[in-house]
């Protein structure tokens, strides 16, 4: 996982998120009897252990995205028909991220980090996986193509992000500003680029035109760092669990699209396809999925289960700050031995209290014959339980 580490390092706007466990989800966009846009149905469809991110319509029926595999992200393809995925591509001593469609082309380009910590741009053949440095010397982070021979991207100069014009063909690289962000995207109907970045502690969104290199603002995110665009020039803002909506046309701030109420937590990283029928976004199971998840194989004394929505350092403490044991591999050794041994094994929760990135669980535990209360405050970072605090 090492490697995987350091690449979330360089390529989180330099923030560090250990052990991530995200799923990309692709949700429907209908519009309703009132013509007003509205999303229904999310569906997770990387269903998979580790990271999973930065999904992209490589065609109308296929997602392109990142997906861990072997402690590694390769570049995996969902067909929307089949209800499949398949990786493209095993790349052994590194990972891949950002793949998208190369205009013009079958082929695919994604960011690169091979575990000896050299990072670029290459290009994949959408069939045999076979890939070719595009750019060299230069330490691409988050990519869009404008067309086939330019591209738009922030870079990693020093210990910031830089956004760039870059002529692939000739290998001519053209600054473009600093402190620029991951989420970079065509405005559509125009001939400009949108990027993000950073002013002060806010995020801000700009547009580019590509051929000038002239940029301007075109809205404050706050702490946001995720956008992407409707077909109709609507703006669409990721915030925690809800979708923001803005219209540069007659908009003044963004105001409320959707917010997921259920299992969908932490969104980042989302795009639109070409005709604005789907969504596909980036989250984290919201903190009651993870304490629901682990409670129903608690009682089903499925040991794998249990363990599934645990970070592997969890840390277990009797209320309030007394540890008493450290990682996943001690969990296993306790409850497997209880989940054989204890047959009529089963919490009744009486009472939950959700609040933010905690979930607090009253329940009735019934355990060899025995009934009593116990109380477990679990704490969830990164779409993980890292710590449980029991009130016995």
């Amino acid at each position: 996982m090492k490697a995987l580490f350091f690449s979330l390092f360089l390529l989180s706007s330099l923030v560090i998120y250990p052990q991530m466990d995200t799923e990309v989800y692709l949700v429907d966009i209908k519009k309703d009897e009132n013509k007003t846009l509205k999303l229904s149905n999310p569906i997770n469809i990387s269903n998979n252990e580790g990271y999973d991110s930065q999904p992209y319509f490589y065609d109308e029926n296929t997602i392109i995205f990142s997906s861990e595999r072997d402690g590694y992200p390769d570049i995996r393809k969902y067909h929307l028909d089949s209800q499949q995925a398949f990786f493209i591509n095993s790349t052994k001593l590194g990972g891949e991220y950002s793949p998208q469609r190369i205009p013009n082309s079958n082929d695919v380009s994604a960011v690169r980090l091979d575990s000896d910590g050299k990072q670029a741009i290459y290009k994949y053949d959408y069939v045999s996986g076979e890939n070719t440095m595009l750019i060299k010397d230069f330490v691409v982070a988050y990519p869009t193509w404008y067309n086939k021979s330019t591209l738009i991207s922030s870079v990693i100069i020093n210990d910031s992000l830089h956004l760039y014009k870059s002529d692939v063909k000739k290998g001519k690289n053209y600054f473009i500003t600093k402190q620029t962000g991951r989420s970079i995207h065509k405005i559509p109907n125009s001939k400009l680029i949108s990027f993000t970045k950073r002013v002060g502690k806010s995020w801000q969104v700009w547009s580019l035109n590509p051929n000038s290199l002239k940029t301007e603002k075109i809205v404050n995110i706050d702490n946001s760092q995720d956008v992407c665009w409707l077909p109709n020039g609507i703006l669409l803002i990721a915030s925690g669990n809800r979708l923001l909506q803005f219209n540069p046309k007659k908009d003044t701030t963004p105001t409320l699209f959707h917010e997921f109420k259920n299992k969908i937590d932490n969104i980042s990283r989302i795009t639109v396809n070409n005709n604005g029928t789907k969504l596909a976004m980036v989250a984290e199971k919201s903190p009651e999925t993870l304490a629901q998840e682990q409670l129903d194989a608690y009682n089903n004394r499925d040991i794998e289960a249990f363990l599934k929505p645990f970070a592997n350092d969890v840390k277990i403490y009797t209320f309030p700050n007394t540890l008493d044991y450290i990682g996943k591999d001690e969990m296993r050794k306790r409850y497997g031995t209880k989940f054989k041994e204890v047959t009529d094994l089963n919490a009744l929760v009486t009472s939950r209290v959700v609040k933010g990135n905690i979930v607090i669980d009253e329940e009735l535990v019934t355990a060899n014959g025995h009934k009593f209360t116990a109380v477990a405050i679990y704490e969830m970072n990164n779409g993980k339980i890292t710590s449980v605090r029991f009130i016995r």
